[in-house]
């Protein structure tokens, strides 16, 4: 068994498919087969079921995977190591970013790559994009390195986090709308109002969830969309009412109301892994979003007035 053996299983096991492993690790299917054929051989266990449509992870292969994670971390680190004594950081960095219309002013993770790629070049990227709570997992898991969120919690379990910015959240509706000349509104006003929402993984959403919980108010979602920008149009065009950051809304059609008691919170942070030492490049990475992005980049909205946004 050598490294290349665990790659392999790795792949397989996050793509669900051999397939899918070959066209990411740039390999013939069949050698990736005969690569788990033989650590199954090895290691005397079977690590996937396989059927015709489908190829998921044994009990065993559950068991192994986070080992296999470790191993290939643990050698990450020394590629690290020594690229450091050479004078440059090497490797490949799996990062995890959110949507952009879903990060607010000050925060860009596309600046933040640009200015790294400066410092160290020789340094690629793993890119997956996602909702936070799936990315925040896959941090934890190691199946990512290090990974934007937005959750509304600053402690993590299992993560170590840095805050780069937190907002309230407002509701957003259309400038023709009852509430819309309101000074305040409060969640309890708006059991009634259809509201347009992001998926149940998405930081936006659980603030919502969790501030609507908290004022004992069961809100209707009439539709469910994966993209903040459309989620917005929506409201644009009169279709339903959102709770998002303020900064998110530059239309006239749309006024912001803040929210009075139980105001969802906005969150946006970089994670890493709480229960192991983050590679050479992780740490680098982490210190240039520090210094790229400004901390507390938007200030809470609650006092403000009613106002329609400004393209």
């Amino acid at each position: 068994m050598d490294l290349r053996h665990l790659t392999v299983f790795v792949a397989v096991a996050e793509e669900e498919g051999f397939s899918r492993a070959a066209d990411r690790l740039r390999v013939a299917q069949s050698a990736v087969s005969a690569t788990v054929r033989n650590l199954e051989r090895e290691w005397g266990v079977v690590l996937f079921h396989r059927t015709t449509h489908r190829v998921a992870l044994s009990a065993e292969g559950r068991a192994l995977l986070p080992e296999a994670r470790a191993a290939l971390a643990a050698a990450a680190r020394v590629g690290d190591a020594v690229g450091e004594v050479r004078g440059g950081l090497r490797g490949t960095l799996r990062l995890g970013i959110v949507q952009a219309g879903a990060m607010p002013r000050g925060v860009s993770a596309a600046a933040v790559l640009a200015a790294f790629r400066e410092e160290h070049p020789g340094v690629t990227f793993d890119l997956r994009q996602g909702g936070s709570e799936l990315q925040a997992e896959a941090v934890r898991s190691g199946e990512l390195d290090l990974a934007f969120v937005g959750l509304p919690d600053v402690e993590l379990p299992g993560l170590t986090t840095t805050v780069l910015a937190r907002d309230t959240m407002v509701l957003a509706c259309h400038r023709d709308h009852r509430l819309a000349g309101r000074s305040a509104v409060e969640l309890d006003e708006l059991g009634d109002e259809p509201f347009v929402e992001l998926p149940s993984t998405w930081g936006v959403r659980i603030a919502n969830d969790r501030a609507f919980a908290a004022a004992g108010v069961t809100r209707t979602v009439a539709h469910e969309i994966n993209d903040l920008g459309t989620a917005v149009d929506f409201v644009r065009h009169g279709l339903a009412l959102a709770v998002v950051p303020p900064l998110f809304v530059a239309d006239p059609a749309i006024v912001t109301v803040p929210i009075g008691r139980h105001a969802p919170g906005f969150v946006v942070s970089l994670v890493l892994p709480a229960g192991r030492p983050p590679g050479a490049a992780a740490r680098a990475f982490a210190a240039t979003a520090a210094r790229v992005t400004r901390p507390g980049a938007t200030r809470s909205s609650s006092r403000r007035r009613p106002r329609r946004s400004r393209p």
